[in-house]
Formats: C-alpha cells, structure tokens, sequence
C-alpha cells in the first residue's frame, strides 16, 4: 500500500468502496462480524459430475417418505421446555440491553449454555440426517417484535451463518404479502405475495421459518426428501433424472445484480458433491422453478436458449413427483421449522389472510451457511469453503435485519 493511502479498517477506501475484499475479511465497519455473503455464482463446471456416475439409488437417513414420519410427529418435533425457554428470555434481554446491532449477533454474544446442545445435534441432523425440526412453543405472541428477532436469530447463530436474503441486504426476512403481483416472476420475488410457491430450495445450506401470525387459510408447508425424489426418478424416469444433471438451466437473479455478473447464472439442478477420490459424494439438489420460468425476456432476444420440451417435461415431473411424496405440516404461531436446502425441498400452498385490522400472515426467515471447512457439504462452488456462501449479496451492500417487511 502506497504511504498515505487512505484506508478503513485496514482496507484501502478504493477497495472497501468497490467491494474488491475477500468476503471472510470484509471490514467491520460495513459486516460487523467482518464476513460478506459470497452471493450466487455458478458452478466450477470442471468439477461437475456426468449422469453417468450419479447413483442409481441413495440410500441411509437423507432418505425418507411421508409414511415413515406423518403419524409420528415426536419424531420432528420439539417443545420448548420452560428451562429453554427462560434460557433463551434470559440472553435475549442481556444481549438487547448491551446495544448491539442485529446484525453484530453471534454465538460468543448469544451464549446458551443449555440450548447449545440441544441445537449442536440438531445442526448434525439438517445437514446429515433426515433434514429438518419443527420446534413449537417460542412465545412469539407474547413477546415483541424486537425481542422475537433477537431470539430467533440467536437461535439461529448455532446453525450456520446469516446470508443476505435479497438485494437490500436483508439477514432476517419476512414471508408476508406486501401487495406485488406474482404474475411478474422476472422482478418478483414469490416470498412477497399469496402466490403458492412450487417446491424448491433456497439460496443457503439451511432455511428457518418462524410463524408469527396465521393466515385466514392457506399458507401450509410440504417438505420432501430429494433424496427420495431422486430415486423415484431413477426408477420411473430416468431420462428426466439425466436431464437435471445437465448445466443446461439457466437461473435468473431477478435484478439482483453485482457489477460484472451476468443476469442469469447456467448450471445443473442435481450435483455430486466435489470430494477426494475415493470418498462417496452425496447427491445435492439446487432449483426453483419460478427462477427458469422467469428468462423470456433474455431468450425472447436471443440471449439464452429458451426452455426446451425435455425440460418443461423434467421440471413438470419433478414437481409431481415432489408432491407425490411430500410430508405436510401446518405452522402455528410459535412454531420454527428447520430446513436443509442440501437434501429437502420444501413449497407453500397460496392463502388468504384475515380482513384487516387483523395482522396478515408473516413468518420471518433465515438462510444460513454451513461452509464445507465446517462440516458443510462439499459443493462445486467457488465459495464453498467460505463462511457465508450462497446467499444473495449485491456489490457492497451491507445487511439488514428489520423487524417487518420493506
């Protein structure tokens, strides 16, 4: 660095104001934990497998239909104990009264030295296990929008890392409708509206939902193991199960754009892990139909490919044989549901809300990251070995975490 250079937190200002910094040492001033999300990008296409070493059958826990959990509920769920509960009270007044930012919370600042546990295993089970929780009893009617934020979040510190959710830098999202059209699918995120969201999995390792009011009607989750899906289309439709394969998917970023990137990204929809010879990569699973429906105004110029008949044929029977085997499950205020985004894909039928002034339908959502170094899944990614990979970060854009949808 030249003498005199300016600088801001240790960066040159050029490069803080260009955004030209690693992600996992970006300055403080900007990331209080000093970490970016790394954002979308595409694949390391060298590194993707072809259909022909996929397996023809994944078997072991990431494995499971609807049968072997809907009349078993123990087995996803967990009440929160009155202990956990004043736990987790307890640090959420500590950490309000100390000042610090949303968006500075961690575990060293959130410590749950009972809780901790409880959610050690359950990390090990989203990310290896059969994928995902439904914890009921949060007191998310008693206490205020603040102090839900605080808790939920910090609950979430022990999972993974806050990703960006959006182009405004959102880390707490809010699953509520706030008026747009789902019919606009090129600028529209479907988060945002009433629309049914078809099954997908989101832009992070693991996705948490925290109910804080109910819909009139509607509103409900299907959750399904892709592990399962991919087996269902070995056995019936394994042209379909190639074609996922393919880096032939174009991926729209809707706006949300870095300067440089294009506005789309080509990759697969079913990966294999990037892992040592000898090792057995595990099947991962990357889609949102919305997200290919929405290009025609690049392949309408000729930009892109448009859609071709085998893949309106592939995405159609995806989805079907999502539902098909799909475990169903109704959030309640109070209740937080815990999702992999490695191995589950999850949808949302369309409601109604209630006639104001009754609060309309809002859940507040989390992406976190389980980077490879951490014990993550071993993506072909550029970023998979960063703190805050995936996620949806624009330029330099700094996070957010506000307490009801913008």
């Amino acid at each position: 660095m030249a003498p005199g250079a300016l600088v801001y937190d240790d960066h040159p200002i050029e490069a803080v104001q260009a955004g030209k910094f690693r992600n996992n040492e970006a300055p403080t001033s900007v990331f209080l934990d000093g970490i970016r999300t790394s954002g979308q990008h595409p694949p390391i296409y060298d590194l993707l497998k072809p259909y022909k070493e996929f397996p023809t059958e994944i078997t072991g826990p990431t494995v499971w239909e609807k049968k072997d959990y809907q009349e078993q509920p123990e087995k996803w769920t967990h009440h929160f104990s009155e202990d956990e509960i004043q736990e987790l009270s307890e640090t959420a007044d500590r950490f309000i009264a100390n000042g610090v930012p949303l968006t500075g919370i961690t575990k060293d600042n959130f410590p749950l030295p009972k809780l901790s546990k409880l959610l050690g295993a359950l990390r090990e089970d989203l990310l290896n296990g059969k994928g995902f929780i439904l914890f009921k009893g949060f007191p998310a009617d008693r206490w205020g929008p603040g102090k839900n934020a605080v808790a939920y979040m910090g609950l979430g510190t022990y999972l993974g890392y806050f990703l960006s959710q959006n182009g405004r830098g959102h880390v707490l999202g809010h699953v509520k409708d706030v008026g747009d059209d789902p019919s606009q699918i090129d600028k529209v995120r479907i988060y945002r509206t009433k629309a049914r969201q078809y099954f997908h999995a989101d832009d992070g390792d693991i996705v948490g939902l925290l109910c804080t009011h109910r819909a009139l009607e509607g509103g409900e989750s299907d959750i399904v193991s892709s592990h399962a899906v991919w087996n269902a289309l070995q056995r019936h439709h394994p042209d379909v199960a190639r074609t996922l394969t393919e880096p032939i998917w174009y991926f729209d970023r809707k706006g949300e754009v870095s300067d440089g990137q294009d506005p789309w990204t080509r990759q697969p929809v079913v990966y294999m892990e990037n892992v040592p010879a000898g090792d057995s990569p595990r099947v991962y699973t990357k889609w949102d139909p919305y997200y290919v429906r929405s290009l025609t105004r690049f392949s309408d110029a000729g930009a892109i490919p448009p859609l071709s008949e085998r893949q309106v044929h592939a995405l159609e029977t995806l989805e079907q044989i999502c539902r098909d085997l799909a475990l169903h499950m109704v959030l309640e205020v109070g209740d937080i549901q815990f999702v992999s985004n490695a191995h589950l894909l999850h949808s949302r039928t369309a409601y109604t809300d209630h006639p104001p002034p009754a609060p309309r339908r809002h859940l507040l959502r989390l992406w976190l990251s389980t980077p490879e170094t951490e014990g993550g899944w071993a993506l072909p990614m550029p970023d998979s070995k960063e703190k805050k990979r995936g996620g949806v970060q624009v330029n330099n854009t700094p996070p957010r975490a506000p307490l009801d949808a913008e």
